[in-house]
């Protein structure tokens, strides 16, 4: 089975991996091959899925991370940097602002090229469910986009927050003038694309549709999407839940990534990553290889120990944290290895390219997985606990769903079972985290929620809480919980070595991430400090 990991591992990166770093601005498009088989448009849209992705910002700057203190290092520059809410301007790399700016757009380049090739070959219909594939991957690129450089949707404020240029034609000059417009028109171009792409995608016509934007895949993103693009009626939430149900089906646990039964017979770690991104899971419904230095930053490796979630974080507010299933010792979540300065549940592992192996020089890769069942299943939670009539008892429903897929091993026995009065008296009796937080080993999973929305009640938010927590530990190293952050409007602080705690307020613009520096000089609007 491991040589078939092996080999899907290394044929989905030399798929993928070998573009040109360089910005996709600088090229004339002219230069570029005609475009006019159906061949080409299939191949072109290998380059239309973003070959990078904010693992690593998104998690130094969320509370995922602390500060070691001084006596550790760092890799990069930006590490420090996210972690202490700085502008990045020093670092190039794939996995800075910069890096994640210009392959963003080079993925929807790519897609307007495909969509412009199929409207110039006259719209056939046997290429439908490409043209569906270059609508997914445009809205998708934005959508990271939007989330990295915006701040968080509300519905009160999107019309005049700043969003991002929305790009739907391919470059036929050297310079083109852009124009971010607003963060309500960014949703609803990415809602347009979004919609007019789903009814087209066809699995049958992809080898391997995990690699695509397969129907799972399309509709998993659509649930995100509808979760983040709240609405004063609260309609949207009900959207969570028809895409999410075409997700999970009707037996979702059927459907999930189980810890224990899927990844705790692995013991190698390499071999436990290779597992959790294997196309074979069920879990997996989008899988994509990006540039990143990220595996070996968080990994259990020598090296950027200086921020990291070191083992005080991880017992108080993620991985070992308790919650209404029990101690944390009844939750199993995989082996934690490393150093304690870092630890990690090594779900994503590094793949190096060489273009000089005597040297040790090129590139490094990871291959990540942007959608799963696990995650829809938390989205679907979610939203049953803030749709207009909130429905308790299928949320409980789900999170026991979640609950299992996470189970022990039996040498602590099975995590409780929850029930609506569990989950509402945990974390109505749960203090809220201090802040400024200045000792880690103090804090709680309970954070001060200030939501584009009033909550019902009390139990509504201790829901909230709750699904939260499930959405950290699952979607652990993954970024999400920056995203959480913003959507939520939690009140974060980090600590400093030897210094005070530097807070991020709830309306503090640094949320939403400076834009490259020559994207600013170039004449794009920054967003406010």
């Amino acid at each position: 089975m491991m040589k078939n990991i092996k080999t899907y591992s290394a044929a989905l990166l030399m798929a993928w991996a070998f573009a040109s770093c360089s910005d996709f601005l600088d090229t004339v498009p002219d230069n570029r091959a005609e475009i006019n088989t159906e061949s080409q448009v299939a191949s072109l849209l290998v380059s239309a899925y973003p070959q990078t992705y904010p693992l690593l910002i998104f998690e130094k700057a969320s509370d995922n991370t602390t500060d070691n203190g001084s006596m550790y290092g760092f890799e990069y520059q930006m590490e420090e940097d996210a972690y202490l809410w700085n502008d990045i301007k020093s670092d190039v790399d794939s996995d800075s602002p910069t890096g994640l700016w210009e392959k963003c757009y080079a993925a929807a380049a790519a897609a307007n090229q495909a969509l412009k090739s199929i409207e110039k070959m006259g719209n056939p219909t046997s290429l439908n469910p490409q043209k569906g594939e270059a609508l997914l991957c445009r809205a998708y690129a934005h959508f990271l986009l939007a989330n990295i450089f915006c701040e968080a949707y509300d519905p009160a404020t999107a019309v005049a927050k700043l969003g991002i240029p929305y790009v739907t034609e391919p470059e036929t000059t050297v310079t083109v003038s852009y124009e971010r417009g607003t963060l309500a028109e960014t949703y609803q171009k990415i809602e347009a694309d979004l919609l007019e792409g789903l009814p087209l995608i066809e699995d049958n016509v992809y080898s391997v549709p995990k690699y695509h934007f397969n129907k799972k895949a399309a509709y998993a993103f659509a649930a995100r999407f509808y979760l983040f693009y709240v609405q004063p009626d609260k309609s949207n939430y009900e959207k969570v839940l028809e895409y999410g149900a075409q997700v999970l089906g009707n037996n979702p646990a059927s459907n999930l990534r189980y810890i224990q039964s899927d990844l705790g017979a692995i013991t190698e770690l390499e071999e436990k990553a290779d597992a959790y991104i294997s196309a074979s899971s069920k879990a997996n419904l989008l899988i994509t290889p990006v540039y990143s230095s990220w595996p070996y930053i968080y990994g259990p490796y020598d090296m950027s120990r200086r921020y990291g979630m070191n083992e005080n974080l991880t017992r108080a507010e993620t991985l070992w944290a308790g919650g209404p299933w029990g101690s944390a010792s009844t939750l199993y979540f995989g082996s934690l290895n490393g150093f304690n300065q870092k630890l990690c549940f090594f779900k994503y592992r590094m793949y190096f390219e060489y273009t000089d192996k005597v040297n040790g020089i090129g590139y490094r890769h990871a291959v990540i997985v942007p959608f799963s069942t696990n995650e829809t299943l938390l989205c679907c939670i979610e939203a049953n606990i803030l749709k207009q009539q909130p429905d308790y008892a299928k949320a409980v429903e789900y999170m026991n769903y979640w609950v299992n897929s996470q189970k022990g091993d039996g040498a602590s026995g099975l995590p409780k079972s929850l029930t609506e009065s569990s989950v509402n008296s945990f974390y109505a009796d749960l203090d809220y985290a201090p802040q400024p937080l200045t000792d880690v080993s103090k804090s709680t999973v309970k954070k001060h929620l200030n939501p584009p929305f009033a909550f019902v009640n009390t139990k509504q938010e201790n829901f909230i809480h709750c699904v939260l927590q499930m959405r950290r530990m699952e979607l652990i190293h993954d970024g999400s919980r920056w995203m959480d952050i913003k959507r939520y409007g939690i009140e974060i602080s980090h600590v400093r070595d030897g210094m005070d705690p530097v807070v991020l307020s709830k309306d503090d613009p640094r949320r939403a991430f400076q834009l490259p520096q020559d994207v600013i000089a170039a004449g794009l609007e920054a967003n406010p400090r």
